[in-house]
């Protein structure tokens, strides 16, 4: 699973949508107006609903959790919440997220991100929906070092970020940072890539720097695609809310967000994705039909 923070499906105006002003072989299939799935440029593509039935603009960490639990975490609270993980949505993580699904399965799962040492320290006030899932499943955090010797991908694909910082980490292609994530994928059950620089581009409404983004972001897919067999392997892109594809305005949008898929089983996969609480059991489904979770087609 690919997610990138903050994009949705809007209209295909060069103006307004840096997805239809970028140049990609992928990502661009996430532009326009779609009534259903649709095949498009070799992605199936399924627009799927982030506002969850709840008054307001989806926010990142009801979207990551509901998407990651299969739990209506917004209609739970009774609002959207934005940025980090509350002790209410940590609650519903624990014990349900997909990280903990598949390892109480008997499945292998990774988060493919590196964390700063920063991190390590107990530095970070507030944590992440992803951070706190991962937390609660007891599993591993990659660091620099993993970062170093090529087992982990940063945020920002390139590494640039941490260099700026005063880190002593060489700089890689989105290319190269996709083949890690494809490698990662091929010895994981479930393997989960974050980036939200997206979501950071949209409320700065920089159509500019959206566009770089998205092309890398293209760029690091095409890699995983060409290091993944789609007879094996499931890729799936998706998102929490939109807010990239209309640089009109700085708040989230409404819009659905795309859920792209190539691979293994995608139509089935698709059939049952309607809105965000779709993925996770539709995912969970998938692990159990080809024996990557024991007992756990039943969600």
């Amino acid at each position: 699973m690919i997610f990138v923070d903050g994009v949705g499906i809007g209209d295909c105006s060069p103006d307004t949508n840096p997805f239809a002003r970028a140049c990609t072989v992928h990502l661009r299939a996430a532009c326009g107006t779609l009534e259903g799935s649709a095949v498009r440029g070799g992605a199936l593509v399924v627009p799927t609903e982030a506002t969850l039935g709840v008054p307001g603009l989806p926010q990142s960490a009801t979207g990551q959790t509901a998407l990651l639990t299969g739990v209506n975490a917004a209609r739970t609270v009774g609002r959207h919440i934005h940025g980090f993980c509350t002790r209410e949505l940590a609650a519903i993580l624990d014990g349900a997220s997909l990280f903990a699904r598949v390892a109480r399965g008997g499945g292998r799962a990774t988060f493919a991100n590196a964390y700063t040492p920063e991190f390590f320290r107990g530095e970070r006030r507030f944590l992440s929906v992803t951070t706190v899932a991962m937390k609660q499943a007891g599993m591993a955090f990659r660091g620099l070092d993993d970062l170093a010797r090529g087992n982990a991908v940063y945020h920002d694909m390139t590494n640039r970020v941490l260099r700026q910082r005063g880190y002593d980490i060489p700089e890689v292609s989105p290319t190269e940072a996709g083949r890690r994530l494809a490698r990662l994928a091929r010895s994981h059950d479930f393997t989960m890539y974050e980036h939200f620089l997206t979501d950071k581009a949209g409320h700065d409404q920089d159509m500019r720097r959206g566009v770089t983004l998205l092309e890398q972001l293209d760029e690091l897919l095409d890699a995983v695609l060409a290091e993944a067999d789609a007879g094996d392997l499931l890729v799936m892109l998706t998102s929490d809310h939109g807010n990239l594809e209309d640089v009109t305005t700085r708040t989230h949008t409404t819009n659905p967000v795309p859920t792209m898929l190539w691979g293994k089983r995608r139509e089935a996969v698709a059939g049952e994705i309607r809105d965000l609480t779709d993925i996770a059991p539709a995912l969970v489904r998938y692990l159990g039909a080809r024996g990557a979770i024991i007992g756990a087609v039943h969600v």
